[in-house]
C-alpha cells in the first residue's frame, strides 16, 4: 500500500465517468474522485472529452482519507495524458517496393474487369 500526500503526482487508471467527475484507481487499495470543477479552469461541458474508461492518467492528490482509502484528486494544470505515440523502427526489406509494382498491373487489370461485369 502506498503513502499518498497532498500535492502528489502519481497514475491512476480511469474506472468510471460520471457528469459530476471521474473515478480513479490508484492501487489495490486507494481509488479517488476527480470532481469535475478539477478537471479543467475552462468549463466542463462533457467529462468524457477529457478521459476514456480504461486509459491511464496522471493526478494529482488534494486531499487525503486515509480511513476510507479514498482521495480527492485534480488533473487541473497538469499534462495528465502518457504520450502514447511511439516512434517505431522501420525494418528495411530487400524486395521494397518491388513486390507492389510486380501485382499493381494484375491488381489494376482485375478490378477493371469486376467493374465492367457489374455494368
Amino acid at each position: 500500500m502506498q503513502n499518498y500526500k497532498v500535492g502528489d503526482i502519481t497514475t491512476g487508471c480511469v474506472t468510471g465517468i460520471e457528469n459530476y467527475g471521474i473515478f480513479v484507481s490508484l492501487d489495490n487499495y486507494y481509488s479517488g474522485l476527480i470532481h469535475i470543477s478539477e478537471i479543467s479552469d475552462d468549463f466542463v461541458k462533457n467529462v468524457n472529452d477529457y478521459v476514456h474508461i480504461g486509459e491511464t492518467i496522471k493526478v494529482r492528490v488534494l486531499e487525503v482519507n486515509s480511513e476510507e482509502c479514498h482521495l480527492k484528486l485534480s488533473i487541473k494544470n497538469l499534462d495528465y495524458r502518457f504520450n502514447k505515440k511511439r516512434k517505431l523502427k522501420i525494418n528495411e526489406t530487400t524486395n521494397g517496393f518491388n513486390s507492389l509494382s510486380e501485382k499493381l498491373d494484375s491488381w489494376i487489370d482485375d478490378k477493371l474487369e469486376e467493374m465492367s461485369v457489374k455494368m
